[in-house]
């Protein structure tokens, strides 16, 4: 059975190629607390936008790497027995199989890229 959250999941591709990406618009007509959008397919991997605020649940991705990288704000990543803190400009990525928790203090805009058959709320 799959579970079910409170998080709004956009996995089309909202930009084709050559188009402008507008991450200030899409920031300004969010009122979500927990949002992902795909913006662009980059060969077989995806560019996401997450606006988020709040806690994810805790999950793995067995067979994808994660790049966090924050833009505004402040994302926390529960990895087991540390938090790893993320300011603007600084990012992580998340090697597959590594059981995290992304957690937000206040609204934060980061991008993630992954494969584009990954399932963002884990496997």
């Amino acid at each position: 059975m799959e579970q079910k959250f409170s998080y709004v999941t956009k996995l089309d591709v909202k930009y084709d190629h050559l188009q402008l990406i507008d991450v200030p618009e899409m920031v300004k007509s969010c009122s979500d607390k927990w949002f992902n959008q795909t913006l662009t397919r980059v060969n077989d991997s995806v560019v996401r936008l997450g606006i988020v605020e709040g806690e994810y649940h805790w999950h793995k991705h067995d067979n994808d790497d994660e790049l966090f990288f924050v833009l505004e704000g402040q994302l926390l990543i529960d990895l087991g027995g540390r938090i790893v803190t993320l300011n603007p400009n600084q990012g992580m990525t998340i090697s597959k199989g590594v059981l995290h928790r992304p957690r937000a203090p206040r609204k934060t805009v980061m991008l993630m890229v992954e494969t584009s058959s990954i399932a963002p709320t884990g496997d």
